[in-house]
This record gives C-alpha cells, sequence and structure tokens, in this order.
C-alpha cells in the first residue's frame, strides 16, 4: 500500500513535472562532483591555479557533452539567460514540490504507520520461523534418535523370535504326550495312528540322542519314558513281522501277499535297525531262513514234476547227423510216435523263443499230466526259468525295498536265500552228459540270452552270476555235439547207406534243416563260435554229397544227384535263414555251376555233333583259319539236316528226361529253360559260322531252320507248372 502511495507521488501529472526532472538532473550532476574524494595538493607537483584551471576545464568539457547543452548551442540561446531561466525554473518546481508533499502529508503519514505495521508484522514473523526452524532441528534428532531405538528393537525381537522357536522346538520334542503312550501301548501294530506315533517316537528317540551328546541336562527328563516306550514298540513290531513270516510256512500259502503287507509297514524295520539291531538281525535271519527252504523246496518240487511231461524218446550218441537211418532201436526207431521230438527240424519247437511264448504263463505240470501231454527239454527249461526269473526279480525288489540294502549288499542277501536254489538249478550235468540234442541245447542257450535281456532291462542284477554260469554249461556242450555231427559225416561210408537213388539223401536233409534251424535262431544273439562251426559242417556235407555222387557210374547221374542235394538245401536255408546268408550264398553258387554242368551234359547227345562244330569253329574263326574246315561239307550237311529232321523229338525226350530227373518241378522247369535257352544260342552260333564267306556256297544252307521259327517251336516246348 506505501508503495502504490509513492508510485502515486511520484508519477502524478503536475504542472511543474519537467522543472522537476530538470532539477533531478542537476542534483545528479552536483552529486557527480560531490563524489569525488578530496585532494591533498601539496603531494603533486603542481600548483594550485593548475589544478582548478585544470579541474574547470574537464567539467566544461562533461558539461558539453550533455546533451540539453549540446541542444542549447544548437540553437543559440544566451546561456546566461538560459541557466537564469533554469535556476527560475527549479524554484518554482521546488514551490510546487512542497505543496505537492504538503498535500499527501496525511497519506504519507499514513504510509508511514503501515510501513512501521508491516515491519512489526515481519518481525513477529522472523520470530515464528525462527522457532520453528529451532523446532525443526530438535525434531531431526528427535527422529534419528527414534530409529535408533527401533532398530534396536527390531534386533532384541529377532533374538527372542529365534531363541523362541528353538526353545519351542526343544520343548515341543522333549515333551512325550500321553497320546503317543497310550497309542503306543494299547493300539494294534497295523492301526495307521501306531504307525504315525511310531514315526514320532523314533524322532524323539532321534533328538534324545542329539541332546544326550550335547549334554543337555532337559535329557534326563525324558529319557526314561522314550526308552520304556520303544522297548514296548520293538516288542510289539518283532512279534508282528515274526508272525507274518512264519506264515510262510503253511503249506499252500502264497507268500507274496504277507509280503506285500511287509511292505506296507516297512517302517518297522527301518525303527528296529535304527534302535535295536539285534532284534532286526534276528527278523532278517528269520526271513532268509523261512524263504530259502521254500524256495529250494518249491522248485525242486517244480523241476521234478515238469521231467514226468517230458518227451520219453531222447536222443542219444547214436543219433548223429552221419549215422544211417536204419530200422533200429532208439530215437529213429518210432516214427509212428506224433508228438516225438525231432533233433534235426525246428519246426514248431521255435516258437519257445517267441515273445508271447518266452514270457507266457508257466506250465501246471499235474494239468499237464492230466492230459497226457509231453514236452521237449527246451520247453520245460523255459518254464523253469521264467519262473525263477519272476520269482528272483519280485525277491530282490523286495529286499532291497524292506530291509533297505543295494548294491552288493542286496546282492550278499538276494544269495543267501536264493543260493541254494541257484546251485540246485546248476545241476544240469545229468541232462547235459546224455543229451545229443544240439537243437534243444542251443534254445536253452538263446532263452538264457533272452532271459538275461529282460533282467537288464528291469534293472535286476541279481540273477547276472547265475545266467553266466548256466551258458558256460549250454555252451560246451553245444559245440561238442556239433563237433560229434560234423565228425560223424566226415566218417561216413557211402558204400554203407544202402542203395544208391540220385534224390536228395537224407543226411543232407537233416544238415538241412539242422542248419537252416541254427541260422534263424542265431539271428538275433549272433555268434562267431557258431558260424564257425556252422562252416565247418557245411564243408563236411559239401564233401559228403561229392562223394556220394563219386558212387553213381554216370556222370549224368552224378549231376543229377548233386542239382537235387544242392537245391533240396538251398530250399530249406531260404525258408528260415536270411536270402545274404553264407549258407544260401555257397549252395547258390554250387547249384548254378552243376546246373550249367548238366545242361551241357543232356545236350550233348542229341545236339553234340552241333554243338562241337560251333566250338571248333568259333575257336577257329578268332585264329582267322576257318578255312580248314572248307572241306567239311558233308560233315556240315549230316548236321543240317540231323538237326532238321530230329530236334523236336529231342527236345520233347529232352524235357521229359528232365522232369523224371529232378524232385523239384520248379527246379527241373528252370532246367529245361536253360537246357532250350542254352540250345536256341548253340543254334544261332551254328548260323553265324555257316554264314560266314566259307560256307556262303553251301546248297545245304537253304535248309536251316529259321531262327525266329525255331524260339516260337522250341516255347511250345517249355514245361508249365
Amino acid at each position: 500500500m506505501a508503495e502504490a502511495l509513492i508510485a502515486g507521488a511520484v508519477h502524478t501529472n503536475t504542472p511543474a513535472e519537467s522543472m522537476s526532472g530538470a532539477m533531478e538532473y542537476l542534483q545528479d550532476k552536483k552529486s557527480d562532483f560531490d563524489v569525488v574524494p578530496p585532494l591533498n595538493l601539496g603531494d603533486l607537483d603542481i600548483t594550485t591555479d593548475e589544478f582548478i584551471l585544470d579541474e574547470v576545464d574537464l567539467h566544461i568539457q562533461a558539461n558539453l557533452e550533455d546533451d540539453l547543452v549540446k541542444e542549447a548551442l544548437k540553437t543559440g540561446v544566451d546561456l546566461r539567460q538560459y541557466s537564469k531561466q533554469v535556476e527560475t525554473e527549479l524554484q518554482r518546481i521546488e514551490q510546487a514540490s512542497i505543496k505537492d508533499y504538503i498535500k499527501e502529508s496525511q497519506n504519507i503519514a499514513s504510509l508511514h504507520n503501515q510501513i512501521t505495521a508491516c515491519d512489526s508484522i515481519l518481525e513477529r514473523m522472523e520470530g515464528m520461523l525462527s522457532s520453528f526452524q529451532s523446532d525443526l532441528s530438535s525434531i531431526s534428532s528427535e527422529i534419528q534418535t527414534l530409529q535408533q531405538q527401533s532398530v534396536s528393537m527390531n534386533m532384541r525381537l529377532k533374538n527372542r523370535q529365534a531363541v523362541r522357536s528353538q526353545l519351542s522346538q526343544l520343548v515341543d520334542e522333549l515333551v512325550v504326550p500321553s497320546t503317543m503312550i497310550s497309542v503306543i501301548i494299547d493300539s494294534p501294530v497295523t492301526e495307521q495312528e501306531f504307525l504315525e506315533q511310531l514315526h514320532e517316537l523314533n524322532n524323539k528317540i532321534n533328538f534324545a540322542k542329539e541332546l544326550s551328546f550335547r549334554e543337555t541336562l532337559a535329557c534326563s527328563d525324558i529319557q526314561d519314558i522314550v526308552d520304556r516306550l520303544k522297548i514296548k514298540a520293538v516288542s510289539k513290531i518283532r512279534e508282528f513281522i515274526l508272525q507274518k513270516i512264519y506264515s510262510f510256512r503253511k503249506p499252500m500259502t502264497n507268500y507274496q501277499i504277507p509280503q506285500n503287507t511287509l511292505l506296507k509297514y516297512r517302517f518297522f524295520y527301518q525303527f528296529l535297525l535304527a534302535n535295536e539291531r539285534t532284534v532286526a538281525k534276528e527278523i532278517r535271519d528269520e526271513y532268509v531262513d523261512t524263504m530259502s527252504k521254500i524256495y529250494f523246496s518249491y522248485f525242486k518240487s517244480y523241476s521234478s514234476r515238469l521231467l514226468k511231461v517230458q518227451y520219453e524218446d531222447v536222443a542219444d550218441k547214436d543219433d548223429l547227423m552221419g549215422e544211417e537211418d536204419t530200422a533200429k532201436k532208439g530215437f529213429f526207431s518210432k516214427p509212428s510216435f506224433k508228438s516225438r521230438n525231432t533233433i534235426f527240424t525246428l519246426g514248431q519247437r521255435g516258437e519257445v523263443l517267441n515273445p508271447t511264448e518266452l514270457e507266457g504263463p508257466i506250465l501246471i505240470p499235474h494239468t499237464a499230466q492230466r492230459g497226457e501231454s509231453r514236452y521237449p527239454y527246451e520247453t520245460l527249461f523255459r518254464n523253469q526259468h521264467y519262473a525263477l526269473l519272476d520269482n528272483g526279480c519280485r525277491e530282490f525288489l523286495f529286499l532291497s525295498d524292506f530291509f533297505m540294502v543295494a548294491g552288493n549288499s542286496a546282492l550278499d542277501l538276494f544269495n543267501s536265500i536264493m543260493g541254494k536254489t541257484l546251485s540246485m538249478f546248476l545241476n544240469l550235468s545229468t541232462y547235459l552228459t546224455d543229451c545229443y540234442d544240439s537243437i534243444a541245447v542251443f534254445l536253452c542257450i538263446h532263452i538264457i540270452l533272452r532271459f538275461r535281456a529282460i533282467t537288464a532291462k528291469r534293472n535286476i542284477p541279481a540273477l547276472d552270476k547265475y545266467w553266466e554260469a548256466v551258458l558256460e554249461l549250454l555252451w560246451p556242450r553245444f559245440e561238442l555235439i556239433l563237433e560229434m555231427n560234423i565228425q560223424s559225416i566226415r566218417n561216413t561210408d557211402p558204400q554203407k547207406l544202402g542203395v544208391l537213388d540220385t534224390r536228395p539223401h537224407y543226411i543232407t536233409r537233416r544238415y538241412a534243416e539242422f542248419s537252416s534251424a541254427i541260422v534263424s535262431i542265431n539271428q538275433t544273439f549272433p555268434n562267431e563260435r557258431t558260424n564257425t562251426l556252422l562252416g565247418q559242417l557245411q564243408i563236411e556235407v559239401e564233401n559228403f554229397v561229392l562223394k556220394m555222387a563219386a558212387e553213381f557210374p554216370s556222370r549224368r547221374d552224378q549231376l543229377i544227384f548233386l542239382i537235387n542235394n544242392y537245391d533240396m538245401m538251398l530250399n530249406v536255408l531260404m525258408e528260415r535263414a536270411a536270402d545274404d546268408s553264407k549258407e544260401v550264398e555257397g549252395f547258390q553258387q554250387l547249384l548254378l555251376a552243376r546246373t550249367q554242368e548238366f545242361i551241357e551234359e543232356i545236350l550233348s547227345s542229341p545236339f553234340g555233333g552241333m554243338i562241337a562244330f560251333v566250338k571248333e569253329s568259333e575257336g577257329l574263326i578268332e585264329k582267322g583259319q576257318l578255312d580248314k574246315l572248307k572241306n567239311d561239307e558233308a560233315r556240315i550237311t549230316q548236321l543240317v539236316r540231323g538237326f532238321s529232321s530230329t530236334w523236336k523229338q529231342s527236345v520233347e525226350a529232352l524235357s521229359q528226361d528232365v522232369m523224371r530227373s529232378f524232385t523239384n518241378f520248379k527246379n527241373g522247369t528252370s532246367i529245361i529253360q536253360g537246357a532250350l535257352t542254352q540250345l536256341i544260342q548253340y543254334y544261332h552260333g551254328f548260323h553265324k559260322v555257316l554264314s560266314q564267306p566259307t560256307f556262303r556256297s553251301l546248297a545245304v544252307r537253304s535248309e536251316l531252320i529259321n531262327l525266329h521259327h525255331l524260339m516260337v517251336e522250341v516255347k511250345k516246348h517249355k514245361p508249365n507248372f
């Protein structure tokens, strides 16, 4: 408000406003001289008059620079007159200003009062702000104090909570509730509540042991009651488990049911093992003794009953591949026995390796006896060992789970139970000593190999050593029987084998059936030693066939015998073995070579002259000496006319002879087709020879049969089967 009044006083439009401004200007100029500091002229080396003159000159020069003075000089105004006028004007303005001040005196006084009041108000506000500032300083220090107190209280709270939780846990572990006491003493062990309280008791026992190591005084307060409860629980658990173990011994008991019951209460043994090792060992020893006797008795009885449904006729040392097929007493003397086990033919015996059959239900001996069924040894062997595999795997898992053992400890415990039974199973020497059925032994080997793979897939190592032990018994016996068969063929005397016949020999059929059986079985688990022995057997059979063929007087009969035997062995092998097996490839090459030789043999009789002439002429053509045959016109004429007149009858006779000679119609048809194809090739060669310049002049060339016509006529003689 004071500022507004002052502004109003300064900016009022008074008549003397311009004069007032001039006075203000002069006052400002006067102040310029007033601010100049006084000089001590005695300090300067100039006279006073000189100093005054210089100062006046400077002042005049400064005034001349002023805009008003410059304007007055330009207009030519008299400076003295102008000065007086200015002074008069200043006086007038001064008087007007005084009047204005007097006129506004009340306002100025009011402004003064208001400024004074404002000063007091500002002074009070300054005091209040100073007080507030001091209060804020004290509050900041109080906040820091409170923060320190809060941190301290928080730390004390955490410490108290930590102590409280530990003390609470300690108290909870030390306190033995009445519920636990009543349940442990009165409730049956099969109740879920008993199992829960047993867990709690085990925790308290472990906690008490831990406190005793720390020499905690509070431990002595509960030690007595905990020990009494432990003794009571151990007593009840021991009685329960032993009762279950004794129930295994009852006749016709399915021990798997009480085993499953024990697995539900596996913590009982864990409790005994942790708190009463003597009782735990007693239970373990009792279980081992009981189950060892049960398994031994069961498998001994089962094995003896299985042997009662085995085939009565079994192979002996005379039933070898190279033995004569005569009407002797023994294995081959009862062909009327419909279900007899053959030793060289696989037949349906290989089904025992089928996954469905391999892991199928085991045979019930008394049921088979009532039905008067009989089975080969490998079937009984499969049932016996699958029962062992099934029970062994289940037992190993039970031992690992219930008795909490693993690794070598589990294997040792398993062997202490099953060791006696496994030793009985390994007593195969009685059967193997008198066994000459190599297919049965080989099937048993592959049964074991597959069972070993099954246990490996189930991650059950308990029977690994047993499988290896059985294989160590079976492999040498199989190799021995195979070597005996090889030796029997090597020692065979063809002259003692009865009447000669070009049809497949029974020894080669035995070999074909046997070799195809072994090769087909061996494909899943190849064995190099087996392949080596089969290779030796094949060599001996090939030698035997050649020795038998040598007994025939004519080369034609020899070739028929060789082709029939090679073809039969090849067909049997291809039914079971792979097409790229060594045996198949070997007999294919032999059959092809003998077939080609036989075709040449049967063509040589009716067409030998023409064939010889063609071969001789082709040789001379290569040497460029065909002129040597220029004088054989009579021979050529005879060959041309002879072929034209007799070739149809010769081809017909050849076809009939071939079909009578070979037991396999398909093979006979193939040989006829090969012979006719070869005949056409020879006749084509005969045409080419006679088309040479040397023979073009022969008149008999016109009597040659057209090659295309011959091919059409020959196709009519191809048999269709």
